[in-house]
């Protein structure tokens, strides 16, 4: 690793989301550099006063001993981190030294003890994450925690929405949609609707209906038809003025006609008609030459551009309209979202049955990742690790245990003015 060392997450770092262990650490070496500091004072001080009472020696002889274990100790230390004094003394700056090493240990711990398929499934199979799952999406429900689901959700699937290209999105669902029309034989299946609503008199008022629908049509364009009949007559005719009383006569027999339909159930006319659906019902079951000519048509409809800007027109209308339902306050699609989720939730929490499917899903489902994905997981942390330059690593690692090293400082500066104390008193004694 070479060049300028640079924080892995700098804004975090200005936040002050590594300050308090750094400066724990720091106070610690001061107090431990300063315990080191005083120790050797005081065996300066108590060797130009040893004359003065036998005690002083004790004295002495605990400074000794404890500026020798404080130096051992720091020694130590130090040489886990960076090479003391900045010699190159053998077997120091541990860590920076083997940093890779570490990593490579690093991953191969994490994929032993957690990452091997039957560790995974040990560990879930006591947890029931369907349950707990349930107990936090029933939980939001109510108050601003709900609240809070209900605008997240609604701003999540506007913002998926938006996200999405509009005519491309479009486009594709047209493509879907006329694939599956495409291969559904339209005219089988309208031959079996008509066949049953037939058989169950469904079909009548679609008659009822088309008759007055002709009636309707002749009504609005009575004008169209007096005009047609008064070009076809001949001269003598529209002379005398019979065009106009023809077609009178005309309007008033298709009307009378069509009213006489309409109210006799009996009227031949009708007969004729029903006969017909019938006739149209077997050629759409039967006929392959109706068959092909519906199919055709179906195809052409579905080729035709204009039904393609029809359905992006429609398309556009359905998402603006999602768009303004998920981001309407308190309501719309957020709160059936949110309503939703905490159905989900009170059905996980009070049926054991799917609680076990859930639990076997999700503990198959880590398993299968453990199994697939764990020498990725495992080397994706190494060659993390391994690309950390080494004083970044052994900044992570002091700002962890850092503190703790100090105390081993301090400790160490103690225990060895104690055993300092005691040979003393054993030569004494001798």
């Amino acid at each position: 690793m070479t060049g300028e060392t640079r924080p892995l997450f700098p804004r975090w770092q200005r936040m002050g989301g590594t300050r308090a262990l750094p400066d724990r650490a720091a106070t610690m070496r001061r107090t431990a550099t300063g315990l080191l500091v005083a120790m050797a004072g005081i065996y300066v001080l108590a060797g130009q006063y040893l004359g003065l009472h036998p005690s002083i020696g004790y004295v002495r002889a605990f400074a000794e001993a404890a500026m020798v274990g404080g130096l051992a100790d720091w020694f130590a230390v130090t040489a886990l981190f960076r090479r003391p004094l900045g010699l190159p003394i053998p077997h120091t700056a541990i860590i920076p030294e083997n940093k890779d090493r570490i990593a490579d240990t690093m991953a191969q711990f994490l994929q032993d003890n957690f990452l091997t398929p039957a560790v995974v499934a040990r560990r879930m199979q006591d947890m029931n994450l369907a349950k707990a799952a349930g107990e936090y999406l029933a939980a939001p429900a109510k108050g601003d925690t709900g609240e809070r689901i209900r605008a997240g959700a609604g701003e999540l699937i506007a913002e998926f929405l938006e996200s999405l290209d509009p005519e491309r999105l479009g486009s594709q669902m047209r493509s879907g949609l006329k694939t599956i029309a495409a291969r559904v034989e339209i005219a089988p299946l309208a031959g079996q609707l008509l066949t049953a609503a037939i058989a169950d008199k469904r079909h009548l008022p679609l008659i009822d209906s088309a008759i007055r629908w002709a009636g309707l049509t002749i009504e609005a364009n009575e004008d169209m038809i007096r005009a047609m009949i008064h070009e076809k007559a001949n001269g003598l005719v529209r002379w005398t003025g019979l065009d106009e009383k023809l077609a009178n006569s005309v309007l008033d027999g298709l009307y009378k006609l069509l009213a006489e339909v309409l109210v006799d159930p009996e009227h031949p006319l009708r007969g004729k008609l029903e006969e017909g659906l019938a006739q149209l019902a077997h050629d759409l079951l039967h006929d392959p030459e109706m068959q092909a000519r519906v199919e055709k048509a179906k195809n052409d409809l579905l080729d035709n551009p204009v039904v393609g800007r029809w359905w992006l027109g429609v398309w556009e209308r359905i998402r603006g309209g999602l768009l303004k339902t998920a981001r309407e306050p308190g309501g719309g699609l957020s709160a059936a979202f949110a309503d939703t989720i905490a159905d989900l939730g009170t059905a996980l929490q009070g049926d054991p049955r799917l609680q076990v499917q859930i639990n076997r899903f999700a503990r198959r489902t880590a398993v299968g990742v453990a199994t697939r994905y764990g020498g990725q997981i495992v080397r994706l942390v190494s060659e993390t690790v391994k690309r950390w330059d080494a004083h970044t690593v052994t900044d992570r690692i002091e700002s962890a245990v850092g503190r703790d090293l100090q105390f081993i400082r301090m400790n160490g500066t103690l225990v060895g003015g104690l055993v300092g104390v005691t040979i003393h008193a054993v030569e004494a004694a001798l």
